[in-house]
């Protein structure tokens, strides 16, 4: 099982995440982008303005590794961080979705293969005592 109910929980409260590529060079790019978690193939889609034409696209094109982040501030008092990372592979898909005004139906469907979940279950342990939940994703593991 990719993801725990606490995380999906998570995601489906969250509108905005981050996705890094690496370009072929090995420049590296972190983007603030829209997302949905896909239930059907356990993926995150990521949708965009102008997907298929953007420079995040062409690097998923180009073979780049992805991480994506989706965070928060859930606390102050007390301090409280939520953070969702998956790293994966990525694959472009031009149509998987249908042309919505400026979406170009375009998406970047992230195939979790580690995921690193901290602060996102458990909000009554002290920030301090907090222990990230590091764990890989073996193929073809479904929620």
């Amino acid at each position: 099982m990719p993801f725990t109910q606490a995380e999906l929980d998570y995601l489906a409260s969250q509108q905005l995440g981050r996705l890094a590529t690496a370009q072929p060079g090995g420049t590296l790019q972190n983007n603030p982008v829209g997302f949905t978690y896909n239930p059907t193939t356990k993926t995150i889609d990521v949708r965009g303005f102008g997907m298929a034409k953007s420079r995040k696209y062409r690097n998923v094109l180009a073979g780049s590794p992805v991480a994506f982040v989706v965070d928060d501030i859930y606390s102050v008092d007390p301090w409280r961080v939520r953070c969702l990372e998956i790293r994966g592979r990525a694959e472009a898909i031009p149509d998987a979705e249908n042309p919505d005004g400026p979406l170009d139906g375009a998406i970047i469907r992230i195939h979790p293969e580690r995921i690193i979940s901290f602060g996102v279950d458990r909000q009554d342990v002290p920030a301090h005592e907090m222990k990230a939940d590091i764990r890989n994703v073996q193929r073809g593991s479904g929620n």
